[in-house]
């Protein structure tokens, strides 16, 4: 026996139309089959449709209702099982392909292989699968500390299985991701077993490396895209990125009132940097990996600073003092004139 099976929409019209009618039959305590509620191509068509599920039926030439708990029982059941069967079916697919996946991805020679370029949501998959394929190390950038709790609790996932398996890692942030709770819960639950975060005041782009043998980087046209590179000349070049970038970082654990003074001094200097290269607000909060409200703030603390009520003032004030953000630490401008 053959069950049939409805889509969304049979439901759509169901619910617009079909419920409607199937009210109206009950009211009417059963409809002749000539009744206006029948005609028109919508009341046909919902007509032929409750006929069809088992909800109404043709007795005697009028039309009557029937028991819906029966025929719910009928309608959905099958869905269920269709949808468990699906889920097998998929999971099936997926082991299906992992050995070919990880052989392809694998491959030293196929010129083709050399680079992807990923779209959307096919990007986290990938991610998760070369990180799942990960043997002995992995190394990540985060520029901004702006990842919600659910993408943190999935990454955390990710990354706490590949550090049980013994894969070492490091990852950089920026200073400001020392203000964020949930990157916070992150760190503590990576570090517990063994991986180093570090944070740092310049900006640096995403970046997943892979056994220094395939990196994920973003695209030039925004997060939304992604390469995947396994040339080895240009994995080893963003290797070496990281690790100079790695050297002035700064240990996540160390939450001392000396390191978060010296790191409110290296964002000060940076936003100092971003005003005196003329970048517009929202540039320097993404350089600073924080809000345009907090980089405005930061605006503020230095007109309050130096005593000026415009940036204009600001500017000139750096300036006749010779402050440009390239001092030593600890610096905060002396010049002529300035008590």
């Amino acid at each position: 026996m053959t069950v049939a099976l409805y889509g969304p929409q049979d439901r759509e019209l169901f619910e617009r139309v079909g419920a409607s009618l199937y009210e109206a039959v009950i009211a009417a305590n059963g409809i002749s089959l000539d009744d206006p509620l029948l005609t028109g191509d919508e009341g046909r068509r919902a007509f032929d449709l409750l006929l069809h599920m088992g909800l109404l039926v043709v007795e005697d030439q009028r039309v009557v209702a029937a028991d819906p708990s029966a025929v719910a029982s009928l309608v959905v059941a099958p869905m269920g099982q269709q949808g468990a069967q699906l889920l097998a079916e998929s999971a099936q697919w997926a082991q299906a392909f992992t050995g070919i996946g990880q052989a392809w991805r694998n491959a030293p020679g196929a010129i083709s292989g050399l680079w992807t370029e990923l779209h959307g949501e096919a990007i986290n998959p990938f991610i998760a699968s070369v990180v799942a394929d990960a043997e002995f190390e992995l190394l990540t950038a985060q520029p901004q500390a702006g990842r919600s709790a659910a993408a943190l609790g999935i990454a955390a996932q990710r990354d706490i299985a590949a550090l049980d398996r013994g894969v070492k890692m490091r990852t950089l942030y920026q200073h400001s991701a020392r203000r964020s709770r949930i990157t916070h819960r992150y760190v503590a639950a990576v570090s517990a077993r063994g991986a180093e975060v570090r944070t740092l005041d310049e900006f640096f782009n995403r970046l997943i490396v892979v056994d220094r043998r395939v990196a994920v980087i973003p695209g030039h046209e925004g997060l939304h895209v992604a390469l995947a590179v396994r040339e080895p000349s240009m994995v080893a070049y963003l290797v070496d990125m990281f690790e100079r970038t790695w050297e002035h970082g700064r240990p996540f654990a160390n939450q001392g009132s000396t390191v978060t003074r010296d790191i409110a001094a290296e964002q000060r200097a940076m936003t100092i940097r971003m005003l005196v290269a003329g970048h517009a607000d929202p540039v320097s909060a993404k350089r600073l990996g924080v809000s345009p409200r907090t980089y405005a703030a930061y605006v503020a603390d230095l007109k309050a600073e130096f005593d000026a009520q415009t940036r204009f003032q600001l500017g000139y004030e750096m300036g006749r003092r010779g402050v440009s953000g390239e001092e030593q630490p600890g610096h905060r401008g002396g010049g002529a004139g300035v008590e």
